[in-house]
């Protein structure tokens, strides 16, 4: 980032040129590195562990094997707020700013580089899930291939959905700035809320994030309640990948007009 730098004059920076810098800050990043690896080491563990023990063969055996993802969303949504909120408690983000005044093009520059990242890292767990998950299966029950009506669908989305949180995440912290106060609202936003209103509104489940990839994106066949509650609405897979695509839209927009207007 030096030599470019000591290339271009301030201010004139080009795409290219600010995604180069955001590539080399995230991958500086020892939260990335980390993150990524538990992810994705956890989203495999979760589907091994829930294959072994899967004993229905009619079960949604490619959702049972995808189970993991959706706690990886947790992660997702945390280093996205961390890419945009470690600039600020470092201070580097008045370095950034003052070497491309242009703030909305700083922010693009994040949300291509981070989501670029995070669907890849999200499509591989999704896969490795997949067929790790499938291969744990007991008890004479057969793996599901990606042949199969509406699996390849599940995976696919399911890591889409991985970077659509990751980015409502880089949104919040663009919006918060404050690395505590955004995972905060990442946590409380992505997971407790959707227990909370699981209990006084069980319809708004519907359109909670996690829910969203747990229930539409990674499913093939339609979800199942027992006795034990009231059976919520789920939306279609493709309907919820578009709720999911608004919410970080929105986050983003309203991240960057503030970045735009308010002082670093």
């Amino acid at each position: 980032m030096t030599s470019l730098a000591e290339k271009i004059p301030a201010g004139h920076y080009r795409f290219a040129d600010v995604a180069r810098m955001e590539w080399i800050k995230l991958r500086s990043l020892r939260s990335t590195w980390w993150t990524l690896a538990i992810t994705a080491a956890g989203a495999v563990g979760i589907a091994v562990a829930v294959g072994v023990n899967t004993l229905n063969r009619h079960a949604d055996l490619t959702n049972n094997a995808l189970a993991g993802i959706a706690p990886g969303l947790l992660f997702a949504g945390v280093l996205g707020a961390l890419v945009m909120t470690s600039e600020y408690s470092s201070g580097m983000i008045r370095a950034t700013l003052a070497a491309v005044p242009h703030r909305v093009l700083v922010l693009s520059a994040k949300t291509a580089v981070f989501g670029a990242v995070a669907l890849l890292l999200g499509e591989a767990a999704a896969f490795v899930s997949f067929f790790a998950g499938g291969l744990a299966l007991r008890h004479g029950i057969a793996a599901p291939t990606l042949g199969q009506p509406g699996v390849l669908r599940a995976i696919l989305l399911s890591g889409a959905g991985f970077c659509l949180i990751g980015l409502l995440g880089l949104g919040l912290g663009a919006i918060i700035r404050h690395t505590a106060a955004a995972v905060a609202v990442v946590v409380g936003g992505t997971f407790v809320l959707s227990i909370f209103i699981g209990v006084v509104w069980n319809g708004a489940v519907t359109y909670m994030p996690v829910d969203i990839v747990a229930n539409s994106l990674s499913t093939t066949k339609p979800v199942t309640c027992g006795a034990s509650g009231p059976c919520p609405q789920v939306l279609p897979a493709w309907a919820g990948l578009g709720v999911l695509s608004l919410y970080a839209a929105v986050a983003l927009a309203i991240g960057g007009l503030l970045l735009a207007r308010r002082d670093a």
